[in-house]
């Protein structure tokens, strides 16, 4: 997993549940769009970085963590994979 010129991992791009049910976008402006199975935007906020370390803040306030290790990323009781370049 590559990291960021300020040592942080590289975190962009979409990440899946195993079951393809949740998809969590994460945009390189630090902003994250959430969807949960027909429902696009289900969840919608902003995320920074620390080193392998997420903080979110949904845009209702809720707040969550998450950390990436093997390449895989742990947000609370999910766990969701970096989804494939289809290219």
């Amino acid at each position: 997993m590559a990291e960021t010129e300020d040592g942080h991992v590289d975190v962009v791009g979409m990440w899946v549940t195993e079951d393809g049910h949740i998809r969590q976008e994460l945009l390189p402006d630090g902003r994250y769009d959430e969807a949960r199975g027909d429902r696009a935007s289900a969840y919608t906020g902003r995320y920074t970085v620390t080193g392998s370390h997420l903080d979110y803040v949904d845009d209702t306030g809720f707040t969550a963590t998450g950390d990436v290790r093997d390449g895989v990323l742990y947000h609370e009781h999910l766990v969701l994979y970096r989804e494939s370049d289809p290219s």
